[in-house]
């Protein structure tokens, strides 16, 4: 399912830490240690259910013993009350790891959620829905899962593997032909994407023979112009819209003819999906 399992790991560890701390002192007070018992996690709306691997990853790095069972698998839709995953183990344990478990569990299937409220909005075009770096600091590599669990397509995970140039890479270099000239000097055989904001810039992108063109914040009439001239400077040319796109207008933005439209919202707003865990 993910890769970078140590990075996963240190994150399930960190945020247990943060809230466990020197011991649940509710828990040690209240709950006798042998006493053993089983939990289901609840879902209390409809939605995408998404983090159910790291969930799982959350209880048994409390307590190795607990056996958690999918009831649900990932990108799977659920409805209110459906039942997501059966808990058995130590009870203390189970309560220990609740809150960390649904904090991944809900903001990963919130996200999912919302992918897919913007996937039906693009059903019949042939639009991909993309996410951008606007996520979670530490939790990128999970938050990206969430996206491709609601039916969107991972942009580039960091800076590290894809050449994307925008605004201030353009004027720190001194404009969009020097800059993309640099980088094919430096970068050969990476593909290459341009950031423009208005006609002047889409003219020089285009004859530049850049793979990708990202209209920055333009609105609907521009980007059907912006597609109309890129497509007659080059066909070849993959065209992104990027910015002001909201679940009202997504589809308007995708019938203008681009090829994707990138959408920050997916991971930075995406609401948490309401999910409880009781015991049995």
């Amino acid at each position: 399912m993910l890769s970078r399992d140590s990075h996963i790991s240190n994150l399930i560890d960190l945020a247990l830490s943060e809230d466990i701390g020197g011991g649940d002192i509710t828990s040690q007070t209240l709950i006798p240690s042998s006493l053993t018992g089983k939990a289901i996690i609840v879902a209390k709306q409809e939605g995408i259910i998404a983090g159910l691997e790291i969930a799982k990853k959350v209880f048994q790095t409390v307590d190795s013993r607990i056996v958690f069972k999918y009831l649900k698998k990932d990108g799977e839709r659920i409805k209110e009350k459906d039942k997501i995953a059966l808990i058995q183990g130590k009870v203390r344990s189970i309560l220990s790891a609740e809150r960390t478990a649904l904090n991944f569990l809900q903001r990963l299937s919130g996200i999912a959620s919302l992918t897919a409220k913007y996937m039906e909005r693009l059903k019949g075009t042939k639009v991909m829905l993309l996410d951008t770096r606007k996520t979670t600091p530490g939790m990128r590599i999970l938050e990206k899962y969430a996206v491709k669990m609601g039916g969107g397509v991972n942009h580039r995970m960091g800076l590290y593997d894809m050449v994307l140039i925008k605004e201030n890479h353009i004027k720190a270099a001194g404009g969009i032909s020097k800059a993309v000239k640099k980088v094919k000097s430096k970068c050969r055989n990476r593909k290459i994407e341009i950031e423009v904001r208005d006609f002047k810039e889409i003219v020089e992108a285009a004859l530049t023979a850049t793979d990708w063109i990202m209209l920055d914040n333009m609105d609907i009439r521009e980007m059907k112009e912006a597609v109309s001239l890129i497509r007659s400077a080059n066909q070849k040319i993959k065209i992104e819209a990027s910015g002001r796109a909201t679940l009202k207008n997504v589809r308007d933005i995708a019938l203008t003819g681009v090829d994707f439209i990138s959408v920050g919202a997916l991971t930075h707003s995406a609401p948490a999906l309401d999910l409880s865990l009781i015991l049995l």
